[in-house]
């Protein structure tokens, strides 16, 4: 029999097939999105740039764009890469050469990540529009500050951001510790916010 689980840091069993929100932890996730690299590690640095520090400046993209969207998005945000932390960051032109198959388990493991922590199983169609395009600006900024493309290629593939958009936005390349740290402070800060609510 083959196995689809993982056996997380926390001690979890996380069934990769069949996924169960109580089997989903936010360390888990941070400690995994902390460690994946994006851009299959092609960018320039000493670290590698990780998909937990993306998604952290996701979230701020998308709180700038939308600043009235509430702690429930912004966490729907910050977690728009969470079933990374246990199948990996993919570029693109792999995840068109695998085909529906990744789709589909991408969104069984978003369901359980959403479920876990107080979020609807699929967002509502307009707020992942707006992370999506959060997720495009990052992906412009990346590619011009630390994965070698000119802007005229980063414009072709991902758009050209509005200016006003990017002001005082920077990649920082960090030790996967401190990102870890401050991807799972964020995490924390925004479940408190939707307690208040």
């Amino acid at each position: 029999m083959k196995r689809a689980w993982q056996r997380m840091l926390s001690g979890r069993r996380l069934d990769l097939l069949d996924p169960t929100p109580m089997d989903i932890e936010v360390e888990d996730i941070a400690h995994g999105l902390a460690f994946v690299a994006r851009w299959n590690g092609q960018t320039r640095g000493d670290w590698a740039y990780s998909v937990a520090e993306h998604s952290l400046l996701v979230e701020q993209i998308f709180t700038r764009c939308n600043p009235a969207a509430g702690p429930r998005w912004q966490l729907a945000a910050l977690l728009h890469d969470a079933p990374e932390y246990v199948i990996g960051d993919m570029i693109s032109p792999v995840k068109a050469a695998i085909g529906p198959s990744y789709g589909e388990l991408d969104a069984r493991l978003s369901a359980a990540v959403h479920l876990r922590f107080g979020l609807p199983a699929v967002l509502p169609v307009p707020v992942k529009k707006e992370i999506k395009r959060a997720d495009r600006i990052s992906a412009w900024l990346e590619a011009v500050q630390i994965a070698g493309f000119t802007r005229s290629e980063a414009d072709r593939f991902f758009g050209r951001p509005q200016e006003s958009v990017l002001e005082g936005l920077e990649i920082r390349l960090r030790p996967p510790v401190d990102v870890r740290a401050d991807f799972t402070a964020r995490h924390v800060s925004l479940l408190a916010a939707l307690d208040k609510g």
